[in-house]
């Protein structure tokens, strides 16, 4: 696997990190976040996007990222951008 690593929430210290990193070789973006409450996560799973069923499939899962890390997350995109172009 070749993870090129972004960065890491700044503001969590030593309690947890969510983190961003780019995995080269899959060409996938990968997120260490907070879980859901229930709450979150059952209005997500009602929510119904055109041509899928509601819910969130056994295989899938939420993450919580703080939108302080907004800069990662493009960073990591425009990685990942040039990366596969």
């Amino acid at each position: 696997m070749a993870l090129r690593f972004i960065g890491i929430d700044p503001e969590t210290g030593q309690q947890g990190s969510p983190t961003i990193w780019v995995d080269e070789e899959k060409r996938e973006l990968v997120l260490q976040g907070w879980k859901p409450d229930k709450a979150l996560e059952t209005e997500c799973a009602a929510f119904e996007a055109p041509g899928h069923l509601p819910g969130i499939p056994a295989h899938e899962a939420l993450v919580r990222i703080p939108a302080r890390m907004v800069p990662m997350l493009r960073e990591a995109c425009d990685v990942a951008e040039r990366t596969w172009l």
